[in-house]
């Protein structure tokens, strides 16, 4: 290492400069990656049940890293926000042209081979550490040299061997400007400005103010992927290898085996002015899924952008999940894609993603304004969906998804965030036509003064209902089996009732008595072995969902976001004693609680919110929660981000 070029920061807009280009290896690796795993077959291309899950994987081991790679690329936005800068998300248009990155950073968009895994391999590999580039990734211009020296003003590109190598002139220069000026004359950004583990569930995502932090997420990169020293089995460079290995394996088994559908190398949406290398994806099919693939792309750069420019809670969590959910939405459609012939002039080749850029993907001033122009330009990507999918499978659920996120993300046009608690209560009786929710799944029975509604699928079967009002719920009966007539006391009935943590249980009073309304304290009880048991003003998505919930958090619910029993049946093993947290008092105990289930993530939970043992010891006091739902986490019943270890589906 003591042989490498040393990289030259003598100034705050050297380091800029510098993380700008981090940012820009960490989005185009990231890119890649994906493209090279939506790749892959699977049955459908007449593969066996053994060889399509094998490669199913792989699948998921590529999508896991790129997953890190958005985590490193937030991590280097948010090294940038803390020293004044602005977090730089633009990048050139794939394939990156020669000479733009160190001549040993060849970045293009290849599908998945025995060459691209070495590609990758290469690319991953530890400082120090030698590995062969892929045979389809030659060096050209191998001695071309970035770099104008140092002392000048101006800041500039410079080489690096490694990707370990750029963090480690980072690493050097934050420790040398930090010495130079003091930690509060580096770290001068608004914090506020940064997202952080409550806003992303992203593994080993941490906010940066001051030297140390800086540094911590630094090793995060590198130990993730990028050059660890340790080159744990887990890293980046491991995995890749790990796969190619498995390749290798299913080779000699299967000789001939391809792994990935014939998809162009370098495909582009616009006809080159230079082709060479590249496939203008001009097939009627093939083009219009491209276009809206690159669309609901620079769409969600976009809503992420804004994201990171906006300091009001409620909107940053707005822009940051449409970002987040609509990147998952990607996914199909770009799959469909490599089933498509690219171009006449192109026989035998598929289409690809191409992630083309936007000109201009600088956040806008004016973040109500910008919720608009958003959710207005998700609406029209979800009626382009038709059109652009046409006969594909996906076409239907992908226009309703983004419906789904320009809706959400158009109630936060207004200045101030405003969460609509509903009425939750069950109506029935004399107008049961305007009561809620009505299915079959609900049960409705009407005593002299209180109608109850009971939920089957909300049910977790605490049993609070049979044993303290044996006479009104009536266990292993035949028939009607809810009996509020019965009851000795309607006080009593209704205490029962709210008793029922699932909110299975509901009610509504004729006699002129106090309906149940929020609780006075927003309670998260973590069950021993079991769900999460909440209390207060609850909404999800959007919709309000009564006063009392419990939600899945071993992963297996077949009724997600709530607990259906399942983690009795698969041993579920969890404890319900959390360590301590901080338990500073908040403003406020009671308001709404918001919560937002992460699509393959976790739960995002805001408000006023105390977490309490089984026990009732009170563990921890926040406003925002990621909580585990995936089973996996190892700070249960926070978020690490193992969901994306585990490959958690919801």
């Amino acid at each position: 290492m003591s042989s490498e070029r040393a990289i030259h920061v003598d100034s705050r807009e050297d380091l800029i400069y510098l993380l700008a280009e981090a940012a820009e290896i960490e989005h185009n690796l990231m890119c890649c990656y994906l493209f090279a795993a939506f790749s892959l077959k699977d049955e459908s291309d007449g593969l066996e049940a053994a060889q399509a899950a094998e490669l199913s994987s792989w699948r998921r081991a590529i999508i896991d890293v790129a997953i890190e790679e958005m985590s490193h690329l937030t991590l280097v936005a948010n090294l940038t926000l803390a020293i004044g800068g602005s977090p730089h998300f633009g990048r050139p248009n794939f394939p990156v042209a020669s000479g733009y990155h160190p001549s040993g950073v060849i970045v293009e968009l290849h599908r998945l081979d025995r060459a691209t895994l070495d590609h990758f391999i290469y690319l991953e590999r530890p400082e120090g550490v030698e590995a062969p580039d892929g045979a389809a990734f030659p060096h050209r211009d191998s001695n071309y040299v970035r770099d104008m020296g140092a002392g000048r003003l101006m800041p500039s590109a410079q080489d690096y061997a490694t990707v370990g190598h750029l963090y480690r002139g980072v690493r050097n220069a934050i420790s040398a400007l930090c010495d130079a000026n003091g930690e509060a004359a580096i770290f001068v950004g608004d914090p506020a400005l940064q997202v952080g583990p409550e806003l992303a569930g992203l593994p080993g995502l941490l906010k940066v103010t001051d030297k140390a932090s800086a540094l911590q997420a630094l090793d995060v990169i590198v130990e993730q992927g990028e050059g660890s020293p340790t080159d744990s089995e887990h890293s980046h460079y491991r995995r890749f290898i790990a796969i190619r290995d498995s390749y290798d394996r299913s080779l000699a088994q299967t000789p001939g085996l391809d792994p990935s559908r014939p998809v162009a190398p370098n495909p582009v949406m616009r006809k080159p002015p230079a082709p060479e290398g590249k496939t203008f994806v001009d097939e009627p099919g093939a083009a219009l899924a491209l276009d809206f693939a690159n669309a609901v792309y620079g769409a969600m750069l976009r809503a992420l952008v804004q994201g990171f420019a906006e300091r009001e809670p409620g909107r940053k969590r707005a822009f940051l999940d449409t970002a987040i959910d609509g990147m998952f939405a990607i996914g199909p459609v770009a799959q469909y894609l490599t089933r498509l012939p690219a171009s006449p002039r192109a026989p035998g080749l598929n289409a690809g993603m191409t992630f083309a850029m936007l000109r201009d993907v600088a956040p806008m001033p004016d973040a109500p304004a910008v919720a608009i122009v958003l959710s207005e330009r998700l609406r029209q990507l979800a009626d382009g969906a038709a059109h652009a999918l046409a006969g594909a499978p996906i076409a239907e659920g992908t226009a309703a998804g983004l419906r789904k996120l320009a809706d959400r993300l158009g109630a936060h046009a207004d200045a101030a965030v405003k969460v609509d608690i509903k009425e939750t209560t069950i109506i029935a009786g004399e107008d049961a036509s305007q009561a809620p929710d009505q299915s079959p799944a609900i049960e409705v029975a009407e005593g002299h003064d209180v109608v109850i509604a009971f939920e089957t699928k909300r049910c977790i079967h605490a049993r609070f209902c049979v044993l303290q009002q044996p006479g009104v719920f009536k266990a292993n009966v035949v028939g009607p089996w809810i009996a509020p007539h019965d009851a000795t006391t309607t006080e009593g009935l209704v205490a029962t009732a709210q008793n029922c943590p699932s909110g299975a249980i509901r009610y509504r009073r004729k006699d002129g008595g106090a309906e149940e309304g929020p609780p006075p304290v927003n309670l998260i009880q973590v069950r021993e072995n079991g769900p999460l048991a909440l209390r207060g003003a609850l909404s999800i998505g959007g919709e309000a969902i009564g006063y009392r919930a419990t939600l899945c958090r071993c992963g297996q619910s077949q009724n997600k976001p709530f607990c259906d029993g399942s983690h009795k049946n698969v041993g579920f093993a969890a404890t319900g004693e959390p360590s301590d947290g901080d338990v500073t008092p908040l403003a406020a105990r009671d308001g709404p609680v918001v919560i937002r289930p992460q699509r393959n993530g976790p739960l995002a939970v805001s408000g006023n919110l105390e977490v309490v043992s089984g026990t009732g010891r009170t563990t921890r006091k926040a406003t925002d929660l990621k909580l585990c739902r995936c089973g996996a986490s190892g700070a249960k019943p926070y978020c690490d981000g193992s969901h994306a270890r585990v490959g958690f589906q919801s």
